[in-house]
């Protein structure tokens, strides 16, 4: 089960609505994560007040970008394997021109552009707003890269283009970068320190979703909880702030307040949460404001108290579980879904039963489960060694599923007759006569279409369930329309 964006998008060309003006043909797939996805949005709205229209067709392409990720070994895979294709059509089409974008742009930089020259651009996350530049410097016949990891760039001032959107929900980066060195992780080395936008951008990008119909945003950071708006700059600068400034930052928990406020029918989620960084006033705020989803995906990923030392999490096993305990209590009816990797250097068979453990205490609604791939770059590669066997890594991450299943199928059980409130999103995979929607708990819930349509708030009586689906019946529309 891969931490992504739904699996069917992984690699999809992006589309949006040509502008008559613009002549020149970008083709642009995205990788990985969220903010991979948020990025592309971004780098396609540069690209349009460039001449550039997005196509489907790879081979009429003038420009072949691919936004990539570096946190498993499996996505640069499947990467490389497609910057194999470009190059074949390449071939046929000598005048396109191949950019590699994100994460692993910044990581193989080198690698890329000078000992395999499979590319002519390599441009990092902080870098897009330099592509028009960059474009000049490959039409003139020169390789072209820009990896600099910016202290202050956020993307606020670009109003990015909904390329992967289904025109209801929509996702608003509100942080970049992070500053927890987890040991297994490359981010901090390819999105630089963490920053956070300006609210008031904020707001006004999610005023422009609600007025162009989206029902529901997704606030988005490799860490949101860490948020804080100061007047611009690094997070681990606060401390020298002046206290004017420190007086009136915007810390997460406010910032959730001016969303809500700001559109009152509009769902609010979020993600990533850090375990260490999580406060109770962001628990507080989820509970005043009933557009807020009670919803937290909270990544734990062990449950030994040595292995999260090992890690360098910043959190011990007894201190989540207090976590765990506060938001139930506070919101008994909220969803908590979680990151864990299972074969860490050292990982003995004492430590994964801790695992075992603390999945039985907290019984995740869902989950994301991996065996541990090492990183090139990060403090694990270079200190520990990579010494749990293969086998042995897939027998534990199957037992971790295996119970998660099991802990998916008790969850949704528990709604059985109950009534949720669902946005749907989309028609259903298997039967055109159903939609697709999601509670504000995140759970898939179908129901037959009747006369209702995409974007509506509708309350759905819950009759049966799968361990991932809850299926049920429209019993009206919310008062959230």
């Amino acid at each position: 089960m891969e931490k992504t964006i739904d699996e069917k998008v992984q690699g999809n060309s992006l589309v949006l609505k040509p502008q008559p003006s613009n002549s020149k043909k970008l083709f642009i797939e995205s990788y990985g994560c969220a903010m991979n996805f948020s990025d592309s949005e971004i780098v396609a709205s540069i690209l349009a007040k460039e001449g550039f229209n997005t196509t489907q067709n790879l081979e009429e392409a003038d420009l072949v970008l691919v936004n990539t990720c570096s946190i498993r070994e499996k996505a640069e895979q499947t990467v490389r394997k497609r910057l194999e294709k470009y190059n074949a059509v390449k071939r046929i089409n000598p005048g396109m021109k191949v950019g590699v974008l994100g994460c692993m742009a910044e990581r193989l930089k080198s690698k890329f552009l000078e000992e395999e020259k499979i590319v002519d651009l390599v441009v990092g996350p902080d870098a897009y707003k330099d592509l028009p530049n960059l474009i000049n410097e490959v039409e003139a016949g020169r390789d072209a890269i820009n990896v600099i990891l910016s202290k202050e760039e956020t993307y606020g001032d670009i109003s990015p283009v909904r390329l992967q959107s289904n025109g209801v929900s929509a996702f608003v980066s509100i942080t970049r970068g992070c500053d927890n060195m987890c040991t297994f992780c490359v981010v901090p080395f390819t999105r630089g320190r963490e920053r956070s936008r300006d609210p008031q951008s904020i707001v006004e990008e999610v005023n422009d979703l609600a007025a162009k119909g989206y029902k529901e945003v997704t606030l988005l950071g490799q860490n949101v909880d860490s948020y804080l708006w100061y007047g611009g700059g690094m997070k681990k600068d606060f401390k020298d702030a002046t206290e004017i400034q420190k007086a009136t930052a915007t810390n997460f928990a406010s910032l959730l307040r001016l969303v809500a406020e700001a559109q009152p029918k509009m769902r609010f989620r979020f993600s990533t949460s850090n375990p260490q960084d999580m406060t109770l006033d962001v628990i507080e705020m989820m509970l005043q404001y009933r557009n807020i989803c009670n919803y937290i995906h909270l990544p734990v990923q062990s449950g030994s108290n040595r292995i999260l030392k090992a890690m360098n999490r910043l959190h011990t096993r007894e201190e989540y579980f207090t976590l765990i305990d506060n938001i139930k209590e506070m919101i008994p009816d909220c969803g908590i879904s979680h990151d864990i990797i299972t074969g860490f250097p050292t990982e003995t068979e004492e430590d994964h039963q801790d695992t075992i453990s603390l999945l039985e205490y907290v019984k995740y609604n869902f989950g994301y489960m991996f065996t541990y791939s090492e990183r090139p770059g990060t403090l694990a590669e270079r200190k520990l060694e990579d010494d749990v066997p293969e086998e042995v890594k897939k027998r534990r991450l199957q037992e971790i599923v295996d119970l998660q299943q099991k802990h998916s199928k008790y969850r949704t059980k528990q709604y059985i007759g109950k009534t949720v409130e669902v946005l749907i999103e989309k028609e259903s995979k298997k039967s055109a006569e159903q939609f697709s929607g999601r509670s504000e708990q995140n759970i898939v819930v179908v129901f037959p279409k009747e006369n209702y349509k995409i974007g509506d708030f509708v309350l759905v009586k819950v009759n049966e369930c799968t361990s991932a689906t809850l299926i049920g019946e429209g019993i009206g529309l919310s008062n959230n329309n």
